[in-house]
Formats: C-alpha cells, structure tokens, sequence
C-alpha cells in the first residue's frame, strides 16, 4: 500500500528521542562513535522504541508509521511497498512494564491534554493560531502576504546602523519649511548626505565589508545595498510599532521625495524595494503549499501561561517544537534550507504575539462593557453611562443605551483596525511612496504637515468600516473617516493613530486585572483593604473606573469643533486620548499608581 504522511497525532504524541531518529535530527553530544543497536522484537527498526505497526516488502523492515512515511517520502523509496502489520496486542518488554505501571496516570494526563490540543478550532475573526477546522491553512496564506519577515541577525546589525544615521540626520528639519524655489537640491543633498553617514558607519563596523561596498565607488553603484537597508527600517517598524519613533518618519518622507521625478534623475538610483514577506519568500523559493499544512498552527502558537499549569506549558512547548522541527525538516529542500522556513514560521508567531499586544485588549474592553454594564438601561445614577454637551467637558448628548452602543461599535472598529493592521500598512507604505500622489506642505494648525491623497488606505478602511457596522447592526454618530486632509494629513499619520489604541487600552485592562487578582485572593490583602475603604468594594471600584472611561473616553472632546473631534471615526480617538491626559485628576487614579502604572507611554503596556 502507499506510503502516507505522518499525522498531528503522530508527530505531537512523539517523544523527543523518536522525533529525532525519525527525522534525522542528531544530538551533538552524541553524534560521534555511536553504536548501532538491534531494535527489540516487534519495535520499529528506526526508532527501537516504538511499536512496529508496518512492514516494507522491499526493505524487508518494521517501522513505525512516523519512520515509515519519512524515510519513503522522498526519492525511490516513495515506490516502496508498506503493509500493515497487526497491533492489537501491545508488546512489553521487562524495562517498559514497570515504567508504564509507575506513570500511568502521568501518561493519561498527557494523552488527554493531547487530545484537547488536536481538539481545538480555529476562527479566523479571533485569528487564534489553532487547528481542527481546517480553514486555518486559507486564511494564513492570505496573512502571510502582509507579514513582514523577521530580521535575521546581521539585518539587525544593519539595523543599528540606519537608525545611527536618522538619529543624527536632520532632514525633516532642513527640507519641511516654508521657502522659495526649487527644494529639489536641497533634497538630493540630505539624501546623500545619510547615504555618506551609512557609508562611514558600515565601514567603522565592519572595515573589509565597507572596503568591498565603497572602494572606488559611487552610491548609484551601491544601489542594492540601500534599497536593502532601508527596506530593513520598514520592515521592522511594521512588526514593531512603538521601534523607531522619530526615526521612522524621517525615513518615509525622505523615501518619498527621493520618489520624485527631479529628484530620482538628480539621485541617480532609485531607494526602494518591496517589503520582505512570509509569503513573497516562500512563494519565491516555491513553497508556499508549506502554509497549509496543519502542523503550521501548532508550529506557529503563542503559548500563553495565564490560567494554566505548568506542565501543560512544558506539554505546548513539546508539541510546538516537534511540530517547528517536522516542518523544517519535511519541506526543505535545495533552493529554501531549513532556516528560511523556521525564520517564515518565528515570523507568523510574532503575528500572534502582535495581536495579542495591540487587537486583544478591544476583546477585553468590550467583554468588561457587556460583563458590567446593561445595554438598556443603568443600575444605578453612578454608573449611569449616558452625557450631556457641555456637562464635564463632553462634546455629545447621549443616554445610557446609545453610549452604550457608541462605545461597542467604537471598540469593536478599533479591533478590526488593529486585526487588518499588517494589511493597512502595507496599503499605507504603497500611499506614501506612489510617486503620482504628490504631497503639499500645509500648516494644519499643529506645525507644516506633508498633505497626500491616500486612496489604497482609504478604500481598506472604508472596507473594515463596512464589516463592523454590518457585525454591530445599529450605528450612532458619523462614519466621516478623515484622510489626506487636516486632521489626518497622510498614511502615515493614519497608521500612527490607531497604532496608540493599545497603548491606551493596555494600562486600563492591566490595572483591572491587578484588581481582579486581589480580589481572588482568599485572604484580605493590603491593597484590597484600601480599596474596600475608599471606594466600597473591589468590584465597584473597577466599574467606577469602566463607567468613567466608557464615559469620558468617549464623549466627543478632544477639540473646539466637530470637524476635529466628535463622533466621527477618528474623533473617538481624539476623545480616548483627552481622558488619558486627565488620568491625574481622577478619583481612582491611586489605583492606578498601586498596580504599578506610570503613563500610557511609559514601559511596557505602561507599567514599571
């Protein structure tokens, strides 16, 4: 019969030592002078320590059915003949019976958390990294089209370098100013003015690979090298928002007018080059099908330790191993090495951890409104979540059902925003580099903005708008998103805008939890001691801080006018971020400080 691939179960019920003769990993330690020994009777010939369940007719061999489909996956032995061998009746051997006596219940623990793992689905609107459902392979092949690939070491020591050479560039400074003339000159002077600073650093760093770069050469016959190096800043900034904070936006606007016609003819070489991504890398090196192997969810799972045991974590540790292994080992081949795919795979599990950082806490915030808070009608003045214009500075006149809704529908675009954040920010890079959309400088009331139409990220946002208010059903306020004009002047501000959403949601759901975590404790601690006396209760301290929040964060302030704040798309933000400069002056505010807080710009997620 032909030979069939191992499954999910086969590969994660492995243990380590038969993962590694199966598929060829070997220990270092004991890779020298190894002995051949016979596998016992009735064991695979490959592994000796699995049951034999198939026999080759040409081989004339037992294996195992993990050994089995390996060794006859590639090359002649894919004709090779396997039959099934019988195995009702297990084998035991005098070494095997008293362990499995002794661990018997430690082995049953594991076969039932296996179980669970292979058990679980996937949903591609939670974009949780499970398998069982089989859509999981469609919907990462789409992802994978805007997941940046993570930077391999010598990419960061570049890296380093580029962000050197912004941090000391002063090109915004000299180029975005009121003046007449051509800037033309001006611009392709500060341009080769940071090429001439990257080409001295990397000839600091590394004398003989700069000496190779720049010996008798210009910077148009070291076009590649920087087409590289600055393709590594965009990249990196993309998987990693709160990287790069001054630096990025000198880089793209420096990008952009290096796009110019006068200026591209002065230059002499052209700066750009696609973004790196998991899927442009596979599909180059022809194995992208590698995306819909099941093996990938499991490959590719953030393991998070909130809520379970640890042998559980070290159990999903196991299987993601196993499964990163198998896959490097099963679809490498000549032209892709085993190291681009595992460096594909780390990158699709820092996609996870992106969403678990920025689009997760909307997940939170809207199960703590509906867990907390009644759609129609409040329990009581206190935690009533209507406003009134005028009244505590609010902007809007809402009652306690349609703030309510507001703030669901404000939540639940916020999360699909962030879900589709890869995707926007590659519509936005292709906005912001399109040499037809040419920029104005315009004083916008905050300082001289670059102006720019922004159709690609227009029409994706457009799109993210329709889903949710289809999802949500009933909509209240404007759906005006502000684009190219002055409230958001570019892409690049778009995507900076909703790149703060966690930063202000993240401290408000861990200032929560630190709450809920005293409150769990079954012994009265100090901090529950105080909050009991200040504010009645844990749980009425936490809805009076939901209650402000879902009341103040979303009352239209922010601005004089309802043209820069209010109900629009991009006026709730604006309203979000004037409850977080008021953070001070709130009554519970020392709850904050307790659970660590610092700002909502100020360590991780805000906290010390």
């Amino acid at each position: 019969m032909p030979a069939t691939t191992p499954s999910l179960g086969d590969i994660l019920r492995a243990d380590a030592e038969d993962f590694a003769d199966a598929f060829g990993v070997e220990d270092p330690a004991t890779e020298d002078n190894v002995t051949e020994e016979e596998a016992p009777k009735g064991f695979c010939v490959e592994c000796k320590d699995q049951q034999a369940q198939a026999f080759c007719e040409q081989c004339q061999e037992d294996f195992c059915d993990v050994c089995g489909s390996m060794i006859h996956r590639t090359g002649r032995r894919r004709q090779h003949v396997l039959t099934k061998l019988d195995v009702a009746a297990p084998i035991e051997t005098d070494d095997t019976a008293p362990a499995a006596a002794s661990d018997s219940e430690d082995t049953e623990k594991e076969g039932e958390a296996l179980e669970g793992a292979m058990a679980v689905t996937f949903s591609a609107d939670s974009g949780r990294a499970e398998t069982g459902s089989g859509s999981f392979g469609a919907w990462i092949t789409e992802r994978a089209k805007y997941i940046p690939l993570r930077l391999t070491l010598k990419e960061r020591k570049y890296l380093r370098l580029l962000e050197a050479a912004l941090n000391v560039s002063e090109y915004t400074d000299k180029v975005d100013i009121l003046m007449y003339g051509n800037k033309t000159k001006r611009m392709v002077g500060q341009i080769r003015e940071l090429c001439a600073i990257l080409s001295g650093l990397v000839l600091a760093s590394d004398y003989k690979a700069g000496q190779t770069l720049f010996e008798d050469r210009q910077f148009e016959d070291n076009e590649e090298f920087f087409q590289k190096i600055f393709e590594i800043g965009r990249r990196h900034k993309i998987m990693n928002p709160d990287k790069m904070r001054n630096e990025y936006g000198k880089l793209m606007y420096l990008l952009q007018d290096s796009q110019q016609r006068d200026v591209s003819e002065l230059l002499g070489f052209s700066t750009l080059k696609p973004i790196k991504t998991v899927h442009a890398v596979l599909e180059s090196l022809n194995v992208a099908y590698i995306l819909e192997d099941e093996m990938v969810a499991v490959a590719t799972k953030e393991i998070v330790a909130a809520g379970k045991s640890r042998a559980q974590v070290q159990l999903e540790i196991k299987q993601k191993e196993r499964a990163l292994e198998y896959l490097c080992k099963a679809y490498a081949t000549h032209e892709c090495p085993a190291d681009v795919i595992r460096q594909c795979l780390y990158s699709i599990g820092d996609n996870h951890a992106f969403l678990r950082f920025n689009r997760d806490p909307c997940d939170r915030m809207l199960a703590y409104l509906k867990a907390n808070f009644n759609p129609l009608k409040a329990d009581s003045n206190t935690l009533s979540l209507a406003i009134l214009s005028g009244r505590d500075g609010a902007r809007l006149s809402h009652s306690h059902s349609n703030q309510f809704h507001y703030v669901h529908q404000t939540l639940a675009l916020w999360r699909e925003l962030l879900h589709d954040m890869f995707m926007l920010w590659h519509s936005a890079d292709t906005d912001l580099l399109a040499a037809r959309h040419a920029y104005r400088l315009t004083d916008t009331g905050q300082g001289l903005h670059r102006v720019q139409p922004c159709p690609r990220v227009s029409a994706a946002a457009h799109a993210i708008l329709h889903r949710t208010q289809k999802a949500v059903g009933r909509w209240v306020g404007s759906a005006m998103i502000h684009l190219g004009d002055r409230n958001v002047p570019n892409a690049l501000m778009f995507i900076d805008k909703y790149n703060q959403v966690s930063s202000i949601l993240n401290p408000v759901v861990r200032v929560l939890e630190f709450l809920d975590s005293h409150a769990a404790c079954p012994e009265p601690t100090d901090v529950s001691r105080f909050v009991e006396a200040s504010h009645g209760s844990i749980d009425n301290a936490k809805k009076l801080i939901l209650a402000d929040f879902f009341r103040s964060a979303f009352d239209g302030s922010g601005a004089d006018n309802f043209f820069d704040a209010g109900s629009c798309i991009d006026g709730r933000l604006t309203s979000a971020w004037n409850w977080c400069s008021a953070i001070e002056k709130k009554p519970f505010f020392n709850i904050f400080l307790l659970a660590g807080f610092v700002g909502f710009n100020g360590g991780p997620e805000g906290f010390n």
